[in-house]
């Protein structure tokens, strides 16, 4: 029996981790939940699966959750590290969206808690300390990403010396086959408009840029330990080759699967065991064709720009991902265009000052400051044109 914390448990991958959890009740338990807004849904969750405690972000709603359950209630960011700290809890689920996953997970490890991350944000721009803790506390981390599951799995029982290189795939979003004077008239809904995969809108918003794929990148670097320069990207809009590596030898080895999120997220909670899945099987015989082909980096900015992050280090990751958070939400909000999202990400990298070896706090205080100055430039309405 494994004790779960799932952090963002009303969102896409938390909700995907629950269905796990009813259809394996003996092999989870649920000791703490998290979520941000979604009251109602919580409040379905904790009746259901009776949490020793629970965490909300709005800060409002703690004291309609002590009125309706018997559960320990917290809030804001200091709640997310309660629950992901908790006595009775052995491995946290981090579904969060964004750098507010950061210091749960940082807090989680100190506390030799095992680790299952959906979150991105927490590698990008966290990931030398991160990987560190992860080795002074002994603890595992596992991918929840489809790709990062499967170079996992690639990678098992390998020689990890023996990397030639390894290569993520990509839908290439609904953008694929646009260009780049196309890609400045995209609206929301387009943007929205994922072909492959059913996500939450910020994730979706970044497979549209290509910026998920650029976080996915440094992550690759921090988990596997893999020079930016052995690190590939290739665009395959049927995402059924979910990543590949390529070792001295010429072998190849991929994994492949549907589209289904229930199939990584479920690995990830039960390795070593593999349990039988619900998810569609995959036929190969059905797939009319597999196609792939290189990124377009001019087209879609964001892929150089995180190489050029993760290169540099220190800091930098942690300013591209804060500046693409607030562009992000901004383009949902309708407050500035597509190809804004870009512009945005440049200009903050660009006015950066680096800090070589960050500590956590350095970490914290740089995603900070540069979500202040983008929100200030839209605000200002200063993006360049």
């Amino acid at each position: 029996m494994k004790y779960l914390s799932i952090l963002g448990s009303t969102g896409s991958i938390g909700t995907q981790t629950l269905d796990i959890v009813r259809q394996f009740p003996n092999e989870f338990k649920v000791v703490g939940l998290t979520a941000n807004k979604n009251f109602d849904l919580l409040l379905k969750q904790i009746k259901e699966f009776k949490p020793k405690a629970v965490a909300i972000m709005d800060r409002s709603k703690v004291d309609d959750l002590l009125n309706f359950s018997s559960s320990q209630v917290y809030s804001g960011i200091e709640g997310l590290k309660k629950i992901a700290s908790l006595n009775e809890c052995d491995s946290v689920v981090n579904a969060l969206v964004g750098s507010v996953g950061i210091e749960p997970t940082y807090t989680a490890i100190k506390n030799k808690k095992n680790i299952a991350l959906a979150n991105k944000e927490t590698l990008v721009a966290a990931g030398s300390v991160i990987m560190d803790e992860i080795e002074k506390n002994k603890v595992s981390l596992m991918p929840i990403d489809s790709e990062h599951s499967a170079i996992f799995q690639c990678l098992n029982g390998e020689n990890i010396n023996e990397i030639e290189k390894i290569t993520l795939t990509c839908s290439g979003g609904p953008f694929k086959n646009y260009t780049k004077e196309q890609l400045k008239n995209a609206t929301k809904d387009d943007a929205l408009n994922h072909p492959t995969w059913n996500m939450g809108a910020k994730i979706t918003i970044d497979s549209a840029t290509l910026m998920n794929k650029g976080l996915e990148v440094i992550e690759a670097h921090w988990l596997y330990h893999i020079p930016y320069e052995k690190i590939e990207i290739v665009i395959h809009p049927q995402s059924i080759m979910h990543s590949l590596v390529q070792f001295h030898d010429r072998s190849v080895i991929a994994q492949l699967g549907l589209p289904d999120m229930k199939i990584p997220i479920q690995y990830a909670l039960s390795y070593p065991k593999r349990l039988p899945s619900s998810s569609k099987p995959l036929n190969l015989a059905e797939i009319k064709n597999l196609e792939f082909k290189e990124p377009d980096f001019e087209a879609f900015p964001c892929l150089k720009y995180a190489y050029e992050a993760g290169g540099i280090g220190g800091t930098l990751p942690a300013a591209m991902n804060a500046a693409n958070e607030v562009a992000v939400w901004s383009f949902l909000g309708d407050k500035i265009r597509f190809f804004d999202i870009t512009i945005l990400i440049k200009m903050a990298m660009d006015s950066h000052s680096l800090i070589k070896n960050p500590t956590i706090q350095e970490i914290l205080d740089s995603d900070k400051k540069t979500k202040e100055e983008t929100r200030k430039i839209i605000e200002e309405e200063a993006v360049a044109k």
